[in-house]
């Protein structure tokens, strides 16, 4: 089956969510976390929170991506978000993964082989892209903001503790809309995964969502 430690190591290639596979996916773990929110002015509040109603204005999304793995390498595929929880990127070929949520369970999934493996979504940073609700001011705290030429990017940090590393929103003021974000894992290496021809509220079926993996073939 794919290990997500091999996986996390070695980095498939790819995406910058995943043949790079995907840091952003499963950053490591923090005993504890002594990290604390910056303190921000009302200006800035008021920028995380059109970020809060930008991903909470859709109930679901697709689009095309690319990602940049922290060696450099790059990947593309399709995006599809139905809130709550449910999410799914797909490669383009050569990259045979595809990582799926169904609300769950995220599974990453070599197609070729139909091997995989899960981990829970909420141990994820996922989680906060596909939250019926976001309020990002309530779950994470906030560790670094800019804005510069119509761009806002902000970086967040698990409120739980749970998770080691960050998650870097950048956000298009004048397209109101996500341009990308940013994975960096607890030894600080970058996964970027880059948003681009988004479309909210399409209909979409949900069973693309339910992605079965063969855990017994060796």
């Amino acid at each position: 089956m794919v290990s997500l430690k091999r996986i996390l190591t070695a980095g498939l290639v790819g995406i910058s969510v995943l043949v790079a596979a995907p840091s952003f996916i499963v950053p490591a773990l923090a005993a504890k976390s002594q990290v604390k929110s910056m303190v921000l002015s009302e200006d800035q509040i008021a920028a995380v929170k059109r970020i809060d109603a930008y991903l909470n204005s859709y109930q679901s999304l697709r689009g095309n991506f690319l990602q940049t793995s922290p060696r450099g390498r790059s990947t593309r595929g399709v995006m599809n978000i139905l809130k709550p929880g449910k999410l799914l990127f797909e490669y383009e070929a050569p990259n045979p993964l595809l990582i799926a949520s169904d609300g769950k369970w995220l599974t990453i999934k070599d197609k070729v082989k139909e091997k995989g493996d899960q981990v829970p979504l909420s141990s994820t940073p996922l989680r906060l892209i596909v939250s019926s609700k976001v309020s990002i001011l309530a779950e994470a705290h906030v560790v670094g903001f800019e804005q510069t030429e119509g761009i806002t990017t902000v970086a967040l940090a698990d409120k739980k503790g749970g998770l080691k590393g960050q998650i870097i929103l950048v956000f298009d003021e004048t397209k109101n809309e996500l341009q990308q974000w940013i994975i960096v894992d607890g030894k600080g290496q970058r996964t970027t995964v880059q948003l681009v021809d988004l479309e909210k509220n399409v209909k979409i079926n949900p069973k693309i969502f339910n992605v079965t993996i063969n855990r017994d073939q060796k």
